[in-house]
C-alpha cells in the first residue's frame, strides 16, 4: 500500500487540539522547507540577469519566483509526507510537521497537490510552457524518482536525485528566454556537482541519524576517508565547470574572480576534511558543518555574480 494512505484521525489528527491559526499556517509553511526554498531561488532570478544581459523584465521575475516557490513548495511537502516515517526516527528532523502529527498526511497530500496545481498555472500564465514543463518535470523527479526510491534504496541517492535541484536556473533561463543554451546547462552542472558535497557533508555530521532511519546515505555505508575523497573529487570538478561560464556566457571580469576566489576556499575546506577523515576523525569531529556552511556561502556568492556581471559589463 501506498505511503500516501490516510492515517486514522485519531492517530493523526490535523493539528494539536487548541492550535491558533497561526500554529496551523506555520505548521503548514513548514512543510514547503523554506530554507531549501530560499536556495533554490537564489539559483533561479541571477539566471534570468544573466539570460536577459541585464535586467529583466521584473514582472516575471516576479511571476518566476511565485511558481518557482510554489512548485518547490509542492514537492517539499510530498517529501515531509512520503518520508515522515524517516524524519520520526532523526533528531534532525523530527520536530518536523508530520512527525509532530500537526498535519495529518492526506491534509497535507492536498497541501502539495494545490500548490502543485498553482505553479503550473503560475508558470504557464504569467511566465511560458517550457519554464512549467521543466517546473512539473522537476517536481516529479524529486518525489518519485528520488523521495520513494533512490532515497531509500542507493547509497548514490544523492547524486542522481539531485538533479532535480538543478531545474531552477534552467528555469529561470528559459522564463526570460523561451529556449534552452549552454550557459544555463552550465549552471545546471554547477548545482549538480555542488550537490553531493554540500549533502555528504551533512550527512557526515548526523550519520547515526541517517543508519537509525536506514537511509543508505554515504557516509553511512562507506568509510569517512573515502567519502572525503570523492567529496574533493566533486569539489574540483564542480570550480572547473563553474569557470566554464566565463567563455560560455561571454561575462566580465567579476565572475570568474569570484568563482576562482570561492571554489579556491571550497576545495580548501574539501582538503582539510578529507585530512581529518584520514587521521581517524568521525561524525563531528570531522568538522563537515564547515565545509556544508560554506557551501551555502558558495553557491550564493557565484550566482549572485553571475546576475551583477551582467549589469556592469
Amino acid at each position: 500500500m501506498s505511503r500516501l494512505h490516510v492515517e486514522s484521525t485519531a492517530e493523526f489528527s490535523p493539528t494539536a487540539e487548541g492550535a491558533s491559526w497561526l500554529d496551523v499556517v506555520k505548521a503548514y509553511v513548514a512543510l514547503t522547507k523554506p530554507r531549501i526554498i530560499e536556495l533554490l531561488l537564489v539559483t533561479t532570478a541571477p539566471a534570468m540577469f544573466l539570460a536577459a544581459g541585464g535586467v529583466p523584465n521584473l514582472v516575471l521575475v516576479f511571476w518566476t519566483l511565485v511558481g518557482g516557490t510554489l512548485a518547490a513548495g509542492s514537492a517539499n511537502t510530498f517529501n515531509c509526507v512520503l518520508d515522515r516515517d524517516i524524519d520520526e526516527k532523526m533528531r534532525r528532523t523530527r520536530r518536523r510537521p508530520m512527525p509532530r502529527h500537526q498535519v495529518a498526511p492526506l491534509n497535507g497530500t492536498l497541501f502539495g497537490i494545490v500548490q502543485g496545481i498553482l505553479a503550473t498555472v503560475v508558470f504557464a500564465v504569467f511566465v511560458n510552457w517550457l519554464s512549467a514543463i521543466l517546473a512539473l518535470v522537476a517536481n516529479a523527479f524529486y518525489v518519485l524518482v528520488y523521495t520513494m526510491w533512490l532515497k531509500r534504496n542507493m547509497s548514490q541517492n544523492i547524486v542522481w536525485g539531485g538533479i532535480a535541484g538543478c531545474f531552477p536556473p534552467l528555469i529561470g533561463w528559459t522564463a526570460v528566454t523561451n529556449s534552452v543554451a549552454l550557459p544555463p546547462l552550465i549552471l545546471f552542472a554547477i548545482v549538480f556537482l555542488w550537490t553531493p558535497p554540500h549533502t555528504w557533508a551533512l550527512a557526515f555530521r548526523y550519520r547515526e541519524d541517517y543508519a537509525n532511519a536506514g537511509v543508505p546515505m554515504l557516509p553511512v555505508v562507506m568509510s569517512a576517508p573515502r567519502v572525503a575523497w570523492r567529496i574533493l573529487i566533486y569539489s574540483v570538478l564542480m570550480v572547473a565547470v563553474s569557470m566554464t561560464l566565463w567563455p560560455a556566457a561571454g561575462t566580465g571580469w567579476l565572475y570568474p574572480l569570484v568563482a576562482g576566489i570561492g571554489g579556491l576556499v571550497f576545495i580548501v575546506e574539501a582538503v582539510n576534511l578529507l585530512r581529518r577523515a584520514r587521521a581517524g576523525a568521525h561524525d563531528a569531529a570531522l568538522k563537515p558543518m564547515r565545509l556544508f556552511h560554506w557551501s551555502n556561502s558558495y553557491l550564493a556568492l557565484i550566482f549572485l555574480a553571475a546576475a551583477v556581471d551582467p549589469l556592469i559589463f
